[in-house]
This record gives C-alpha cells, sequence and structure tokens, in this order.
C-alpha cells in the first residue's frame, strides 16, 4: 500500500490537473462549429441596383434552424420584419429567409445561426447594400453569437461526460481481463464515474437549448426549451443516454437486492449490454454523424471510444488497485498490458481512419486549427505512450524473471529418515525467491500516465469543438459553389501612406469571382474603421504566370464607394490585384494582393 505522503501526492496531482483542465475547458473560445458557410445569396459585401427578396445560406453540411435563426438590420439599426426561416426545397445544406417587398437605399446586415447536422452551433453575420453602401452600426449582432458562461459550462459538463465514461468503461474492462484479487476498491470509483455521468448528461440535457441559441444559463430553466431540446437529435441522444444509465443503475440495484454479493458475470454482463449504445450516443451526434461514409464513421468512432475507455479508464482502475493492494498478484498488471497493448492498436486503426476523415489532405494538419489540434493530442499519445512503455517493460522484466525462477529450481532431494544412528543432514537451500513486482516505480509510471491521459481527454473534448480540416478546406476554396449559385472574391489590402492618419484597408469584391463578366465593387476603411471618401482610386489585375495585363477594372466614385458593372476576366489562375490609392493632392500609396480567380 502506499504511504500516506504518497496518496497526498497523487490526490493533489490529479486534482490541479482536473481543475486545470476544467479551466482550459471553461475558458475556451467557442468553436466556431463544423458546418462551414460555403456560398450565399446576396454575396458579402455586395452592392444590388434592386432589393432582394430573400437571403440564402449554403453550407458544407446539412443545417437545422432556431426559432431566430435570422435577424436582418436596415441602415438605422432597427429590425427588419422578416418572414420564417426555412430550407430551399429538397436542400436541407441551405438556409433561408424572405424579405419584405421594399427595402429602403442603404446598408443592410443578416446575423444568422443554425445548428449543423454534428449538433454544434454555427452563427456570423454578412453585409449587403441597396443602391449605395451607406454606413452601419448594427449593435445587436456580435453580442448575440456566443454566451461566455454557457458555452464554458457547457464544455465543462462535455468533458466531465468524457471521462466519466472512460472510467466506467475502464472499470468495467479491467474487473472483466484483468481479473484484481478483489473488485471492492473500485466499487467506490465507479459509483462516483456513475453519478457523474447522469449529472453531466442532465445538466448538457438543460443547457442544450442555451448552447444552440448562445443565450444566458438561465434559459435553461425554460420548459419550452427543455421540449424544444427534446425533439431534436442531440437531445434525444441525450435523453437515450441518460435511460441506459438508469437502467443499468436499476439492474445492478436488483440484482444486489437479491443477492448480498453481486456476481461478477452478472456486473460484466451489465456492463457489456450497456457499453456499445452507451457508446453510440456520442458518436452518433460528433463528427461522425455528418460527412462522407456516416456508418463507417460511426462504427468507427464507437470502437475508438471504447478502446479509449478500456485504456485510460482501465489505467485509473489499476493505479486504484496498485493503491489499495499491498501484494498484487503479477497477472493483474500483466493482463492490463495486454488489454492495453489492444485498445493501442484499435486506437491507432480508428485514429488514422478518422484523422484522414476530418483532414482531408496533408496541408490541412498545418493549414487548420482542426489540424494543429490533432498534432497536440499526438504529441500527448507519444508521451502516454512512452510512459505505457516504461510500465510494460517493468512487468515484462518481472513476468521473465519469475519464469526463469520457476524453469532453474531443481527439485527438492528426497532424504531417507534414518530410525536410529546420526543426525540427518541439513535440508539443500531454498530456491531463491522471484524478482518482486517492482511496485513503487509501477505505481510512479502509473500515476504518470493517467496525468497525461488528462490531458489526452482534455484536448480529444477540444478537437471535437473543432471544425475539422476538411470542410474548412473546401469552405475556403475559391469556386466552391452549389447549386450554380455564384462564388463572390472578397480580398481585404491594408495600406498606409507613411503620413499621420494616411492608413487604413481596402476592400475589393468581384462578383462572381470567376472567369466571364465580373462587377467589381470597392470599399476604402480610414484609420477609424469607418468608411472614407478618397479622392482617386485605380486596381487593375495582371495575370504574370500567362503575361496577361495589367487590365484595369475603370472604377469610377459612386458617392461613398468606388465601383464598375462589366469588367471581364478571361482566364482562370491566380491575379494580382494592384490598387493605388490617393487619400489627398500629394499623399497616394499602391498596393498589391493575390485573386484566385476560379473557372
Amino acid at each position: 500500500m502506499l504511504p500516506y505522503d504518497h496518496h497526498r501526492w497523487a490526490r493533489r496531482l490529479t486534482l490541479l490537473c482536473a481543475g486545470l483542465f476544467l479551466l482550459l475547458l471553461g475558458t475556451a473560445s467557442p468553436a466556431s462549429a463544423h458546418a462551414a458557410l460555403r456560398t450565399t445569396d446576396p454575396t458579402d459585401g455586395t452592392v444590388l441596383r434592386t432589393a432582394p427578396r430573400q437571403v440564402t445560406l449554403t453550407f458544407t453540411e446539412s443545417v437545422s434552424l432556431l426559432t431566430d435563426s435570422f435577424r436582418v438590420y436596415d441602415p438605422t439599426n432597427h429590425l427588419v420584419h422578416t418572414g420564417a426561416a426555412g430550407h430551399a426545397p429538397g436542400r436541407s445544406d441551405t438556409a433561408r429567409v424572405s424579405l419584405p417587398a421594399r427595402l429602403a437605399t442603404g446598408t443592410y446586415t443578416v446575423a444568422w445561426r443554425v445548428v449543423s447536422a454534428d449538433s454544434h452551433p454555427v452563427s456570423g453575420a454578412l453585409t449587403f447594400s441597396v443602391g449605395e453602401r451607406t454606413a452601419t452600426t448594427a449593435t445587436g449582432v456580435a453580442g448575440d453569437t456566443e454566451n461566455p458562461a454557457t458555452a464554458a459550462l457547457y464544455n465543462i459538463a462535455r468533458y466531465l461526460a468524457c471521462l466519466s465514461l472512460a472510467l466506467l468503461l475502464g472499470t468495467a474492462a479491467f474487473v472483466a481481463y484483468c481479473r484484481p484479487p478483489k473488485a471492492a476498491p473500485l466499487r467506490t470509483p465507479a459509483l462516483t464515474a456513475a453519478w457523474t455521468l447522469i449529472a453531466s448528461t442532465l445538466a448538457l440535457f438543460a443547457l442544450r437549448a442555451p448552447y444552440e441559441e448562445g443565450t444566458a444559463p438561465a434559459r435553461a430553466f425554460s420548459l419550452a426549451s427543455l421540449t424544444r431540446t427534446a425533439t431534436t437529435r442531440p437531445g434525444e441522444l441525450l435523453l437515450a443516454r441518460l435511460a441506459l444509465l438508469l437502467l443499468a443503475a436499476a439492474t445492478v440495484a436488483l440484482l444486489r437486492a437479491r443477492r448480498r454479493r453481486l456476481p461478477r458475470r452478472a456486473t460484466l454482463a451489465v456492463a457489456a449490454t450497456v457499453s456499445v449504445p452507451l457508446s453510440l450516443t456520442w458518436s452518433a451526434a460528433e463528427h461522425a454523424s455528418a460527412g462522407s461514409q456516416v456508418p463507417l464513421a460511426i462504427t468507427s468512432a464507437t470502437l475508438h471510444l471504447l478502446a479509449m475507455g478500456a485504456w485510460l479508464g482501465g489505467l485509473a482502475a489499476l493505479l486504484r488497485t496498485l493503491s489499495r493492494t499491498p501484494s498484487l498478484p503479477l497477472s493483474v498488471p500483466a493482463r492490463f498490458s495486454r488489454l492495453a497493448l489492444t485498445s493501442v492498436t484499435v486506437l491507432a486503426v480508428t485514429g488514422v481512419y478518422q484523422s484522414w476523415r476530418g483532414l482531408g489532405s496533408w496541408q490541412a494538419l498545418t493549414d487548420t486549427t482542426y489540424g494543429r489540434t490533432l498534432l497536440v493530442k499526438l504529441a500527448t499519445v507519444a508521451v502516454l505512450l512512452l510512459a505505457a512503455a516504461c510500465s510494460r517493460s517493468w512487468i515484462a522484466r518481472a513476468t521473465r524473471s519469475r519464469a526463469q525462477t520457476h524453469a532453474t529450481t531443481p527439485a527438492p532431494a528426497r532424504i531417507p529418515e534414518p530410525v536410529t544412528g546420526p543426525p540427518l543432514p541439513e535440508e539443500p537451500p531454498k530456491p531463491p525467491a522471484p524478482a518482486p513486482l517492482p511496485l513503487p516505480l509501477l505505481r510512479r509510471s502509473v500515476l504518470a500516465e493517467a496525468a497525461v491521459a488528462m490531458v489526452v481527454l482534455a484536448v480529444t473534448t477540444l478537437l471535437t469543438s473543432t471544425v475539422p480540416g476538411r470542410t474548412a478546406t473546401e469552405a475556403a476554396e475559391p469556386g466552391g459553389a452549389v447549386a450554380g449559385i455564384p462564388t463572390a472574391s472578397v480580398t481585404t489590402i491594408p495600406f498606409d501612406t507613411g503620413t499621420p492618419g494616411g492608413h487604413g484597408r481596402l476592400q475589393v469584391t468581384l462578383d462572381p469571382g470567376q472567369v466571364g463578366r465580373s462587377s467589381v465593387q470597392a470599399v476604402v476603411y480610414g484609420p477609424d474603421g469607418g468608411l472614407s471618401t478618397v479622392p482617386e482610386l485605380r486596381i487593375t489585375l495582371t495575370l504574370a504566370a500567362q503575361r496577361v495585363g495589367p487590365l484595369d477594372t475603370r472604377v469610377t466614385d459612386r458617392g461613398g464607394y468606388w465601383a464598375t458593372d462589366s469588367f471581364t476576366l478571361p482566364i482562370p489562375g491566380t491575379w494580382t490585384m494592384k490598387a493605388t490609392v490617393r487619400i489627398s493632392d500629394v499623399d497616394q500609396v499602391t498596393v498589391s494582393a493575390p485573386v484566385r480567380v476560379a473557372r
């Protein structure tokens, strides 16, 4: 048994790690979710001659709508009365809302919020102008996207649920396969994990509506919100998870009421029956539930979750057993070593598939947030595998030593027992005792594994809240239009003349950003971020690879912005946009930026 100071050090380390990761999850920036916006109609920043009859958004996957998925603000920051939000006919990956027949001249702001197919909310804003651009101050847009308190509580509940599931699955697998001499020391952590999982599931269900809507946590106590959550797929999966947990608890309580001691087989039967559908309530609500190869992805995610629980949760069970059982048989850690090796193999196979499905390309590994978070996870898993390799080597060494001792020990000599005569000869020396299990080293190694495992779980939780690299790449691809909706190209170029107040940025929109006839709109923003008027602006495009250009767009001043309705781009490629901005009679600057023109 560990000395008291070791117990206290282990408890403090565990509490410190848990506190740090809960703080990390609670203060993490809300994810931008997993359905990326692909195109909009009208295009963001465009100037229209006539008012549009509706606003249509197209995403990279299916989305569901909220009661206030769209909020449209007029140039005076008043809400515009719109129709009910809906999907385009036969298109679950779109969201649209009808606008009034008459809209005044000026710039309108559209704030939108939907829920992606993998249960995470998506929000953003766009602007379009009718007739001409005007200054706008839509103060209701920025503050309504996320509620920090709700996002923090929801992320903490998700992490606690994932941690509790790993402890439950791992304890069941450890008792079933490793067969410790006494399962009593594991009863308390198993019950704690079960109750934590029930409580976190209830919290997730209550916070689901405020999390989707971006409202305050107090919204969780609204009967209308709870009723709406119960009719959504994430809510149904949470209710199914809660029902499975309550059913398992009732079964265990019934079996314990009939017998004082619950048979091992009964416990294992309940655990095996519940573990797979319980894991499905996770995999059916995350990345695997959207995109390509959904059945295979859900199967892979379920196996990944089960293997993760068997390894990391079993690691916690082994640490608990080592601290409570002074003379632990060597067979227990040896069996866990084999269980961990099998789990790591399953994790590697399913992890490679899920990474390929989520990334889509090697470039996304470094160019997207999902890829960089995945690299962090791989690094922490490598540290975890190193600690596990140390434990495995010590166990293997002790096993070989014990096997060699049994193989080289001679059989005891049979000495006749005389009736009379001289005294009996001395007994032969006892065979050397087998090498003891290196418990102190094993405890430290397992404790280190448990600490790193908490990091892995935290990073995994953050990874499930990050836009997959494949989705982010597809949304950013030029020409990624869906259903024939042309994609506009918006380029922002900062400039600085080197004089006081002579800096700002130029925003140029090519609509559409593809070969053929296009319109060009340009807006100049001053140092304060507001619209700025300039006496002269010239924009040209050059395709050096094909020796085309420079082509002058011939934009003209239209009272607050510069534009032309007839400009032709002859061939696709990466063009160089060069803009000359003159802000006074003597101060001007020329800046450039690359622009991708699709076919």
